[in-house]
């Protein structure tokens, strides 16, 4: 479909001819000319929202020219402009775990419009949508070479229902593509083949433009695209929807903190141990809602590879992206990675056309900055609960030890016997160790490192411990590809990490169980298992309910502690194992150096092999092309689905918007601590009979072998709602020591969230959550707001938020309050038994304190102001229309 650009665009529009193309652009250049401002200091990062502001200026209906002026103001004013803009990014690209639910509300809003007396063709994206199913395979089988077959085979035994649904979508729906199963994660796939960087299309003329590559993806490591210097971020699904739909994003001019790398990386040091830090030092620094761009001579010596994982890790250290301009290694890579010679040429010529390009003299204005000398950086692992919370590996041991005696609050020494084995299980044993994510095996530097490190172990003799569940789950079927060509996956498996499959896996809490006699053990002995992955998250209960303790690590240190098999030792000092002659083997024995890892990329990673793997990417295996889906505008909702239902968001939705309401005389679902992740509120991973969504399903003779995993059963929200804040490590601060999804019912007693919630929905009781710090930091998963909004909770009073959660709780019409003048829940003391009234959201306007009433459980008052972060004048729109998709049905309809 051609893309639509602004009226009043044409007066900076220029031609650039590139290879055997010329091709219509807007120009930076030309706009300061026309004397819009001086746009000369600003960092590439926001060239690239400045020229979407060229491009869809339409004389001040969308976008005006003072619009575009307010980056030169920017410039001016050392990096700070906070003016409300409208955005449109390029395209979306979504991964199954968002994009189901995602497609579910899009084939809801047709029967929504079709409700309102509207045109069911009207809901179709406007922009090219990109689904890749990455999130669904699990590790039920490992350490075998029937691993990757069997865990398949298994994938669409459970997930049938949700396959066909996505086969619809692709048929129904316009502008939305499917990459099928087993193909590799969504982020990968986008930097080894998706994205261009410069990307050209028709406009409604049928003139072809050049403009830069954007987009917004439905999950929070989108980012990693930055690194090939195409600007991304996460997105709720909420907001994805609305952008596909052509709705603009609205946000503020961001600030851009610049960091600036300088030197190299020295022997025996990773890309992942370089990301650690920086995401040690950002989270310092603070950098929420802000953009990050990375400068400096040492981009001479960082590969695109590592660039794309210091890239994917941004939602780690909190900001909207981390950007990397284009420059000679991006070219390089895009070559290598297949990409045509024209585009090649159009991405060089344009880059520095319109002021892209990082050459010798780039030093732009920034925000803030900050450095780093990569000559400084160690090996190391971060955890055990926050990616933040980085340890070098010479002090690993010493710090576990630590965590022990001050987190855990457990004895080292206890062990317990394992039933029919060997050995006992004690706190800091590695059950898991798992190569798994797009953040690292994304990156061949690492991978081939970990390769060696097998293959000189393999050499000497050394195996996985037998109560490590190892895996490999690369992010693309390249990986596969190089490290067959070396030999390294004959090592790799001979010390069991052996493929399970392409996707997220253990990232994303798809770990699988581990043995039923280990987890018995653990659960005897109320032990802190550990695990450690060359993953971005390590958030409680999110990789194994038998895990207390994760460690990111590079992939060649998971094989090192699947080898050591025990957090408490020191790998940088103590034997990892005995070789076949009975001598100690240690870390430094098999560690590759930089000149052997360099040498295997340069001969097994090659062009052929991305155009090879790529060349059918949407056509999937016989098991894909074997789903079969009927032909059909509207969906035909399945009533005995356990996947799939209809939600209730637009059911009896009339033609007019109402008005923001005060809350008044709301309860309190749930008092809550500091860094409360999307991965506490989002149901998430595995989940017993037991619970709510267990009971659901039980109830509907779905037996718990059968109960898959949360994130597969996003598309149900009966399920989603009653896994809400269910996570087993989240803290109600209502409740004395005690985890999981509990809190105090009508009657005062301790019940599920979900069944309070339906107590006081049944009496017509308005409710709302406290916070601390940071909350809703982590994954953009949509479902933390939905489930949120569908329990009842009218707003979220919190000390900050991150950036994705606030905007998908504004997107389902949750007002997000944060506490102002020193006050938060502990300085109230607050015990979660008050009654909370909230005044002035009637008439409120962006960003505007508003009066609240705080009666305690003794019936004394108390008043204190709250900041409203309904942060635009169109979020206050979207509120008072129950949410952006109702907001943007009812415009449709109208249309």
């Amino acid at each position: 479909m051609p893309i639509t650009v602004g009226q009043d665009s044409a007066k900076t529009r220029r031609t650039v001819t590139a290879g055997s193309q010329t091709l219509s652009y807007y120009s930076i250049p030309a706009a300061q000319e026309a004397g819009l401002g001086d746009f000369s200091n600003l960092p590439a990062a926001l060239k690239v929202v400045l020229e979407n502001m060229l491009r869809f200026e339409d004389g001040g209906r969308t976008v005006s020219l003072e619009d575009i002026k307010a980056f030169a103001d920017w410039g001016a004013q050392g990096g700070q402009n906070p003016r409300e803009i409208a955005y449109r990014p390029a395209r979306v690209l979504m991964q199954d775990f968002t994009g189901v639910p995602a497609v579910v509300d899009l084939a809801a809003m047709r029967d929504g419009i079709v409700g309102l007396g509207g045109d069911a063709q009207k809901i179709n994206p406007l922009n090219p949508v990109d689904l890749v199913i990455d999130h669904s395979v699990m590790i039920d089988e490992f350490g075998n070479p029937r691993a990757f077959q069997m865990n398949v085979d298994r994938e669409y035994e459970r997930n049938m229902e949700r396959y066909q649904f996505l086969k619809w979508g692709q048929s129904a729906f316009n502008n939305f593509r499917v990459v099928p199963p087993g193909t590799g994660i969504c982020h990968q796939v986008n930097v080894e083949y998706l994205a261009q960087t410069i990307w050209s299309d028709t406009d409604q003329n049928g003139e072809m433009v050049a403009y830069p590559d954007t987009l917004v993806g439905t999950d929070s490591h989108t980012t990693m695209v930055n690194g090939l210097a195409v600007l991304g971020w996460g997105v709720g699904g909420i907001e994805a929807e609305a952008a596909m739909l052509g709705q603009p994003i609205s946000m503020l001019i961001p600030e851009v903190v610049g960091f600036k790398l300088t030197g190299e990386m020295v022997e025996g040091t990773t890309a992942t141990d370089l990301v650690l830090k920086v995401v040690e030092m950002l989270r310092e620094h603070g950098v929420v809602s802000k953009f990050v761009e990375f400068y400096g001579d040492g981009l001479d010596n960082l590969p695109l590879a590592d660039r794309a994982t210091i890239a994917n890790m941004a939602p780690e250290y909190g900001a909207t992206c981390g950007f990397f301009p284009i420059d000679g290694e991006t070219l390089r890579y895009l070559r290598q990675t297949g990409r045509d010679e024209d585009r090649i040429a159009l991405v060089e010529t344009y880059a520095k056309e319109n002021g892209l390009w990082r050459g010798a003299e780039y030093d732009p204005v920034y925000t803030s900055t900050l450095a780093l000398d990569m000559g400084t950086i160690v090996p190391a692992i971060s955890g055990p609960k926050r990616p933040q919370d980085h340890i070098a590996l010479t002090d690993a041991s010493a710090a576990f030890g630590t965590e022990m005696a001050e987190t855990f609050k457990r004895p080292m020494d206890k062990s317990v016997a394992v039933a029919g084995e060997d050995y006992a299980m004690s706190s800091g044993k590695v059950v898991i160790a798992s190569i798994t994510s797009c953040t690292n095996t994304s990156n061949p530097y690492v991978m081939i490192g970990a390769g060696l490190v097998a293959r000189k172990a393999r050499e000497r003799g050394l195996d996985r411990k037998p109560w490590v569940k190892t895996s490999l789950a690369p992010g693309s079927q390249v990986v596969t590809d190089y490290l067959e060509k070396a030999g390294l996956q004959d090592d790799l498996d001979a010390i069991g990490f052996n493929l399970v499959g392409y996707g997220c896996t253990t990232c994303i809490g798809n770990s699988g169980p581990i043995q039923k006699e280990i987890s018995d053990a653990i659960a005897e002995g109320d032990l802190v298992a550990t695990a450690v992955l060359s993953g971005n998250r390590n958030f409680e209960g999110r990789i194994s309910p038998d895990v207390r303790a994760n460690y990111l690590a590079s992939p060649p240190l998971v094989v090192a502690y699947a080898l050591a098999g025990d957090m408490n030792i020191d790998l940088t000092a103590e034997p990892l194992g005995q070789d076949r002659e009975g001598k100690d083997v240690f870390l430094k024995d098999i560690w590759p150096s930089n000149a052997e890892i360099a040498e295997l990329v340069e001969q097994t990673v090659t062009r052929d092999a991305f155009l090879s793997k790529y060349a059918d990417v949407f056509k999937g295996d016989d098991k894909w092309r074997g789903v079969e889906v009927p032909q059909q505008e509207v969906y035909d909702w399945p009533a005995s689905s356990t996947y799939i239902q209809n939600p209730p968001y637009f059911q009896g939705m009339g033609t007019e918007p109402g008005s923001i309401s005060n809350v008044e005389g709301a309860k309190v679902l749930l008092m809550l601590g500091d860094m409360i992740t999307t991965d506490h509120i989002s149901p998430a991973g595995s989940f017993a009979s037991t619970t709510p969504a267990g009971q659901y399903l039980l109830d509907r003779q779905v037996q718990p072998r059968e109960f898959n995993s949360y994130g597969s059963r996003r598309g149900n929200h009966e399920i989603m709602m009653r896994g809400t804040f269910a996570n087993i490590r989240v803290k109600n601060e209502m409740l004395d020591g005690v985890e999981g999804g509990y809190t105090k019912g009508p009657d005062g007693q301790q019940t599920s969230v979900y069944e309070a919630s339906m107590a006081y929905q049944a009496a017509d009781t308005p409710l709302v959550v406290f916070g601390g710090e940071q909350y809703g930091a982590g994954s953009s998963r949509d479902w933390a707001a939905k489930g949120t909004a569908l329990l009842g909770v009218k707003a979220v009073i919190a000390e900050s938020f991150e950036r994705i959660h606030r905007s998908n709780l504004v997107g389902m019409g949750v007002i997000p309050l944060e506490f102002t003048g020193g006050d938060s829940r502990t300085t109230l003391g607050l015990t979660g038994d008050e009654t909370v009234s909230i005044s002035g959201l009637d008439t409120v306007t962006p960003l505007q304190e508003v009066p609240c009433t705080i009666t305690m459980a003794d019936g004394t008052v108390k008043e204190i102001q709250l900041k409203c972060r309904i942060d635009t004048e169109v979020e206050v729109e979207y509120i008072e229309n129950g949410g952006v998709l109702h907001y943007v049905l009812r415009n449709l309809a109208k249309s």
